[in-house]
């Protein structure tokens, strides 16, 4: 019985330092997606969706990280078909995942938290739906998009009844279901979807303005009047009614969020955030024959803060896990040492060796979401988008000479990405 026991507790330990080495042998998430995000600042677009294909393909744990990272890549290089697909499976695969297997939440207990499913954060998993949104918007999809509106407000009660904080909530995809619900002259529901956002977050810039003219469009004439009078530095304009305009709405994407990274002074192995550099700060818009058509993007939701407060919510629970799990490693070891102390001094170094921060996020994810509206005459018209640091000076980037077409009380949206 000694020898069968010994047997298997040499095995057990033997499993533990393989696996042990292999995490220390393998690239973190953020290692394995580094190259990727290196190729799309160079916008080398074709470098960083092979680099991040076989990853997303891989069914594991980290699967879901990597499909997120990869349906972005491929909205950024304008492959917007496949990324719907893309961000579909993420989104079925987010949802599958609201469970934990006893054998993964045993693993990273005695190993890694990396051996957990990665599961996305709150705010991520109404992204999904968002980002659906944006690619449907862009080809021309609105009835799809409504779709994906109907998704972020059923996920948006889901989470609102849960008590998320509100920057969990994602002010931004509120406010983009708001603006599929008035493109497609559902009103009401249009007014329904700012004032959600409006109290999730009041800073919004816009929102005031989006508010009066939807309360208006949606015959609500008391709240409308209300409005008027509670926001009254706010100046109404005719041409928000005028049904012989549309509308250009360009979604500007900035820069990237701030970066997961394992700090060196702490032996809990909890990951910090560092926020990552990026010089084009602001969108301009200019209008070719139009000479007061030059726009600024307006800040929408600020996902760096987001990102930054949902680990700061995350932190206290965190430590205590990983304080329970070096008691969990310390008691496993021990009771293995009373058999055989080599072994039981073995396991404590693997399961020691093997602990190492999660970094694992949506890195992909912009550090800003902004806007600019402007309403037009029906035509076709060519505009260019030029990227400004905080000076209001142009950093180079752009997205110059497109052109598009406007219809009488339509909408057009553009979704454009600066990625330095």
């Amino acid at each position: 019985m000694h020898l069968f026991s010994s047997q298997r507790l040499a095995a057990l330990v033997s499993l533990l330092l393989f696996i042990s080495f292999n995490l220390i042998g393998c690239a973190t998430y953020q290692g394995k997606v580094a190259q990727a995000r290196s190729a799309l600042i160079e916008r080398n677009y074709q470098k960083a969706l092979n680099n991040l294909r076989p990853l997303a393909l891989e069914n594991n744990g980290d699967q879901l990280v990597y499909l997120l990272d990869f349906a972005t890549t491929l909205q950024i290089s304008g492959n917007y078909q496949e990324s719907i697909k893309y961000f579909l499976m993420a989104d079925r695969l987010s949802e599958q995942l609201d469970y934990q297997s006893i054998s993964r939440q045993t693993g990273s207990m005695l190993l890694s938290e990396e051996m957990n499913q990665y599961k996305g954060d709150t705010f991520e998993k109404i992204f999904i739906n968002a980002y659906l949104a944006m690619n449907y918007l862009e080809i021309g999809k609105f009835d799809d998009a409504l779709i994906e509106a109907r998704r972020i407000n059923e996920k948006y009660l889901k989470y609102r009844h849960d008590e998320k904080k509100a920057f969990e909530l994602n002010s931004f995809s509120k406010y983009l279901s708001a603006m599929i619900w008035e493109a497609t002259r559902n009103y009401d529901d249009a007014y329904i979807g700012y004032n959600e956002a409006f109290e999730i977050d009041p800073n919004i810039r816009p929102i005031k303005r989006d508010l009066i003219r939807t309360a208006k469009l949606a015959r609500r004439m008391d709240t409308y009047k209300s409005l008027k009078a509670k926001f009254s530095e706010v100046k109404e304009e005719p041409s928000w009614y005028d049904k012989t305009k549309g509308e250009l709405i360009i979604i500007y994407q900035q820069g990237w969020g701030p970066r997961k990274y394992e700090p060196h002074y702490t032996d809990l192995h909890i990951p910090e955030l560092a926020a990552v550099h990026s010089k084009t700060k602001i969108a301009s818009l200019s209008i070719e024959g139009i000479e007061s058509s030059k726009l600024n993007s307006t800040l929408i939701y600020d996902v760096k803060l987001a990102a930054i407060q949902t680990l700061k919510e995350d932190m206290a629970p965190l430590i205590a896990k990983r304080i329970a799990a070096r008691v969990a490693k310390v008691a496993a070891s021990r009771e293995i040492g009373k058999n055989n102390k080599l072994l039981g001094d073995l396991s404590i170094i693997a399961m020691t060796l093997s602990d190492r921060a999660d970094l694992r996020q949506w890195s992909m994810l912009p550090e800003s979401i902004q806007i600019i509206r402007t309403e037009l005459p029906e035509g076709a018209y060519k505009f260019s988008l030029n990227g400004l640091d905080e000076s209001l000076l142009p950093t180079g980037e752009n997205l110059s000479n497109q052109e598009v077409h406007i219809k009488n009380g339509e909408k057009k949206f553009i979704i454009w990405r600066s990625l330095k």
